[in-house]
């Protein structure tokens, strides 16, 4: 019963996993049809509405749309992930150990998640973002770069990272996103709209999306192109500008609406928003102050590239330490996350820093538009200042440790394997640097800087404009930064200090050091194409022949296999050679890369195809030797004439007639007789050389007729074939009157067993034997 059971239920297994197989097929099949149907109906929905309207308008308002979005989710996130720590540490007030805990778990558990998960779906979401797209944008092409699984990642463990209260900042994901969402709806697009497979087109939907993903995270249009173009292109052109400003437009006027609709704001506003006075924003002789400003950021935007770029080339130099690390990924975020959660303790070193306070709450207060030094303040600018004074220390003290902590703490959390960003760790560098600069203006100057007979007061919140602009563009060196100051503080009253500070920072910090993502760039070794010289009259005299390579190394057109091979091996180094049309013309037809080189001669004269002809050339060979061989044999058989008959051994006339006599005999006499005369048979024709071929001639009158079917074997057999038959009859030959005693002879002698005795043929045998030799001769010779 057992064996039954067990194969029925082999046999019902059997049947369900065909019929499991068979429905997924139909379920493949099916989805097939539909998703071909789905792609057949918008395909007909897109021609009838957004072609007609404008592919490039549509998809790039979409993008936009999309970017908005998935900001607007990515900040909640952030935010819910920040309330539940305050939430969590200022609801256990009467348990410091329990706050500490509180305030340190959820950072290090949301940097250990946000670290595993990426490392799991997609490791290149990992970092900013911006140096690989501005890799991208030259042309080269980084595998799985811009698929969906990093889109994921780099979402989910941007949230993640910003949660946990790290200092770092989301611009450079926020491109990276942007670039991502511009690839998937070029492809999605051209599944039924081929209008996205060209090449240059698709780079400029990628160079759009950039300044998307600035414009819908501080919603900066026009800040957001500009600081694309600069931080990503070397060479912009023109005609992508509408699609820059039009996309970053439609992405920063949904973002702010968002927040209105989800996020009871009374109106579209800035982020940052200042209300400096308008009439006396800054004194003319304050210029000189900004002007310094924007030299000491532009020496501290190179000190601060350069350290990350020391810590960075350290951390990969100790071998023991990157072995270490990597077989335990989890141990250096875990460690950065609690060293930084335990420095931002606000019942610890917190205090010094405004621990408590988020990094929106941070810049907002740094930019607050009143003098934190001074003695008058209302209930909500004291407020404000509490979060910057101790009992411990003042102002002064604590924005210098705030300075110095983002400043060494952003540098570390940047090499945590997360994604991140680094324009807003330097943008509250240089916000806290011209806050404190600010505040001693108004030390010195209490009562404000005397112009014209009239006072202006200092405002220290325009200092810190000042500052984070020159600091975040030392770093980057860009200008755009400027733009966007502008638009997320939404005043203008800056404009020339900060112009000038930045110009300044930017000069000196491109004279020191390369921008942090060119730095990030040559760390990781990216294929990249460096920028030109600066501006100056030195490169004017700088000419090809200074730096050109004069031995070229080159191929031509009808190159050998064997001078190909011996260029190859002589230069190792070269990634591809130059292809020119002959030795003595020189022109130059384009480029041929070594690997494809290589796979030719492979290809070629590779040790497959010397098989391969070794193998042909044998069979050659051998074909060759069977013709000759043939050859050999037909000219053998030209030189002897074949017989068109078949030459049989002649037969014994002695045995035929012993054999026939022998047939007289009793049987046992018989067999003893057969048994001593058989022996071996010879033939009755002897050599003769009275004809042949050699002394044949045609006209001899002695010759016999030839005939087609008449040669000298022939007559010969014919002649030997009448004898055999004359001596066959002369043994069967009867007398015409017998002997009367030969029949009383005969059976007396075989009853007294008396031998045979042979008598002569009679005269009539005779008669006969005349007349049938006669007769054969006159058939035989013609």
């Amino acid at each position: 019963m057992k064996p039954e059971n067990s194969n029925y239920s082999r046999s019902a297994a059997s049947k369900k996993t065909n019929k499991g197989t068979s429905a997924g097929k139909y379920l493949q099949e099916l989805l097939g049809k539909r998703s071909s149907r789905m792609l057949k109906v918008s395909s007909w929905i897109w021609k009838r509405t957004f072609a007609r309207l404008g592919e490039d308008w549509v998809f790039l308002a979409l993008l936009g749309v999309i970017m908005a979005f998935v900001s607007y989710v990515v900040d909640k996130g952030i935010n819910v992930c920040t309330n539940a720590r305050v939430w969590l540490y200022r609801d256990l007030t009467s348990q410091p150990i329990t706050q500490y805990f509180a305030w340190v778990s959820l950072p290090v558990c949301l940097i250990l998640f946000s670290a595993g998960f990426v490392h799991l779906v997609a490791p290149q979401s990992i970092g900013s973002g911006i140096p690989e797209m501005k890799t991208i944008l030259r042309g080269v092409a980084l595998k799985e770069y811009l698929t969906f699984k990093t889109l994921v990642a780099k979402v989910v463990g941007l949230t993640a990272t910003l949660g946990s209260g790290m200092p770092l900042g989301k611009e450079g994901p926020f491109c990276h996103i942007a670039s991502i969402v511009a690839q998937l709806l070029s492809k999605l697009v051209t599944s039924f709209q081929g209008i996205y497979e060209n090449e240059s087109r698709n780079s400029e939907m990628l160079a759009a999306a950039c300044a998307v993903g600035v414009g819908s995270c501080f919603a900066a249009p026009v800040g957001g192109v500009l600081f694309s173009i600069e931080v990503t292109t070397t060479y912009f052109a023109v005609r992508n500008y509408w699609r820059g400003f039009f996309a970053a437009v439609c992405g920063a006027t949904v973002f702010r609406l968002l927040a209105v609709w989800f996020h009871n704001a009374d109106t579209v506003r800035a982020i940052f928003l200042t209300n400096f006075t308008t009439e006396f924003p800054f004194d003319p002789q304050e210029l000189f102050v900004f002007a310094l400003m924007g030299v000491v950021s532009g020496v501290g935007g190179a000190a601060y590239v350069w350290v990350h770029r020391r810590y960075v080339l350290f951390m990969r130099s100790n071998k023991k330490m990157n072995k270490f690390l990597q077989k335990n990924r989890f141990l250096y975020p875990g460690f950065l996350a609690l060293l930084v959660s335990t420095l931002s303790f606000p019942l610890g070193p917190g205090q010094f820093i405004a621990g408590e306070l988020s990094t929106h709450e941070q810049v907002t207060q740094l930019f607050s538009n009143f003098t934190w030094s001074r003695d008058d303040l209302t209930v909500e600018q004291a407020a404000i200042v509490t979060h910057w004074v101790t009992s411990y220390s003042n102002i002064f003290i604590n924005l210098s440790i705030y300075i110095v902590f983002t400043f060494f703490i952003s540098i570390v959390a940047s090499t945590i394997p997360v994604p991140s960003g680094i324009f807003i760790p330097v943008f509250k560098i240089g916000a806290s640097l011209g806050r404190l600069i600010g505040e001693s203006m108004h030390l010195w100057f209490p009562n404000g800087v005397r112009y014209g007979g009239r006072l202006s007061p200092i405002i220290p919140g325009g200092y810190a404009v000042v500052g984070a602009a020159a600091f975040s563009g030392a770093v980057t060196h860009t200008v755009s930064v400027a733009v966007i100051i502008f638009e997320m503080t939404g005043q203008i009253t800056h404009v020339v200090p900060v112009m000038i500070a930045v110009l300044i920072a930017n000069a000196i910090a491109a004279l020191l050091q390369p921008s942090m993502y060119d730095s990030i760039i040559l760390i990781k070794k990216l294929p990249y194409l460096p920028d030109l010289l600066p501006s100056s009259s030195a490169m004017y005299s700088i000419y090809v022949e200074d730096f050109m390579v004069r031995d070229v190394k080159y191929i031509w057109h009808g190159i050998s296999y064997q001078k190909l091979k011996e260029v190859l091996k002589a230069n190792k180094t070269l990634r591809s050679l130059p292809l020119v049309d002959s030795h003595e013309n020189m022109i130059l037809l384009g480029s041929v890369q070594r690997y494809e080189l290589i796979k030719m001669i492979e290809k070629h004269i590779g040790r497959e195809k010397r098989m391969e002809v070794a193998q042909k050339w044998q069979k050659e060979a051998e074909e060759r030797a069977r013709e000759e061989e043939k050859k050999k044999q037909e000219a053998e058989l030209r030189v002897r004439r074949p017989s068109r008959f078949e030459v049989l051994p002649a037969p014994d006339i002695l045995s035929l007639r012993q054999i026939a006599n022998d047939e007289m005999l009793p049987p046992k006499q018989r067999q003893e007789s057969f048994t001593n005369n058989v022996g071996p048979r010879k033939s009755i024709l002897k050599k003769t050389n009275s004809f042949n071929l050699k002394t044949y001639a045609p006209t001899s009158p002695h010759s016999p007729n030839i005939t087609p079917y008449t040669t000298i074997t022939g007559t010969e057999h014919r002649i030997r074939s009448a004898f055999e038959a004359i001596f066959r009859k002369s043994n069967t030959l009867q007398d015409v009157q017998p002997d009367p005693d030969a029949a009383s002879i005969t059976p007396a002698v075989s009853a007294n067993e008396v031998p045979l005795v042979q008598r002569a043929p009679s005269i009539s045998k005779k008669v006969q034997l005349a007349m049938s030799m006669k007769k054969a001769k006159s058939v035989t010779l013609p």
